[in-house]
């Protein structure tokens, strides 16, 4: 049977924040990508459209960190990052630094699909953009009030103890009916970054991995950590040389390896019997999953 899990930031989730309001949205959104990637699961559809699909929920949703609703750099402009693969032949594409791509998902999917290479950057980016006939949006599409705010917060010379809510990104894992593999995450980076900085969000093996003989993972947190640990790989690595359960392998790279680097955050992971593992160290994560008996579940904290 299927199984799909998502995931939509992890960090430090105020009390002043988290109102029942809140709350309540955060889990409808998930709940409805979650539903989306079913779907195409349910009628045998393959895993690939389905993290797709569930990602482009989350970035049309302006709470999440990710297409619209995307933290702002330190010089105004959104800048955009994603990354998918499949787990049938390792197949990837990536694209980072995009300003004009309503859906950097969707984009990533077609440098798989319809180019040579696995990762497209900025200005290349937006031209392959274009040539797939991808209409492009003006940058304050992706702005809102609230990260406005954040940015001014996270600017302000007076408020250095500022740390973003959730660092941010969005993601999908699934296993499909066939017993193929995918994973998805896109994101906007962390707030005020310079210097064209880029995370673990469209690096595969890092924010992102998927491979038939042992899981498919996407992750979310400090991206210089997820870096460094290669997280989604090893995570994979543990599974397929070490002979580690999901949940293990999962916890032992989560809760041990990014623990000792003083690396922050969480992944979500589906191994290729359906099993998911969705372990954070942060104080929270917004994930949610249906396994394979169909059972939906959502958590935050």
């Amino acid at each position: 049977m299927p199984a799909i899990a998502v995931h939509g930031g992890a960090g430090d989730i105020p009390a002043a924040e988290l109102t029942p309001e809140r709350e309540a949205a955060y889990r409808t959104g998930l709940e409805q990508a979650l539903r989306a990637g079913q779907r195409i699961l349910a009628a045998g559809g393959p895993s690939l459209d389905a993290v797709v699909a569930a990602v482009q929920v989350l970035e049309e949703d302006p709470l999440f960190n990710a297409g619209r609703g995307a933290v702002i750099a330190a010089d105004g402009i959104c800048e955009l990052d994603a990354s998918l693969m499949d787990g049938r032949d390792l197949r990837a594409g990536a694209v980072t630094g995009l300003r004009h791509v309503r859906s950097p998902i969707g984009l990533a999917r077609l440098v798989m699909d319809r180019s040579p290479h696995v990762m497209l950057s900025g200005q290349g980016a937006e031209e392959f953009a274009l040539e797939q006939g991808l209409e492009p949006v003006a940058n304050r599409y992706f702005v809102t009030e609230r990260r406005q705010r954040e940015l001014a917060a996270a600017l302000d010379a007076s408020a250095g103890s500022f740390r973003e809510s959730l660092m941010g990104t969005v993601g999908a894992v699934a296993l499909d009916a066939a017993g193929d593999l995918a994973a998805a995450t896109s994101t906007g980076g962390m707030t005020a970054k310079r210097w064209g900085r880029v995370g673990d969000s469209p690096v595969i093996g890092a924010g992102t991995y998927a491979a038939n003989d042992c899981c498919a993972v996407s992750a979310t947190g400090h991206g210089e950590y997820f870096i460094r640990a290669t997280v989604a790989h090893e995570i994979a690595s543990l599974i397929r040389y070490a002979g580690k359960s999901v949940r293990d392998a999962a916890d032992i790279v989560v809760h041990e390896q990014l623990r000792r680097m003083g690396g922050e955050g969480g992944v979500i992971v589906v191994g290729r019997d359906g099993t998911l593992a969705l372990p954070f160290n942060s104080r929270g994560m917004l994930r949610g999953s249906i396994d394979v008996l169909g059972r939906m579940t959502t958590g935050i904290l």
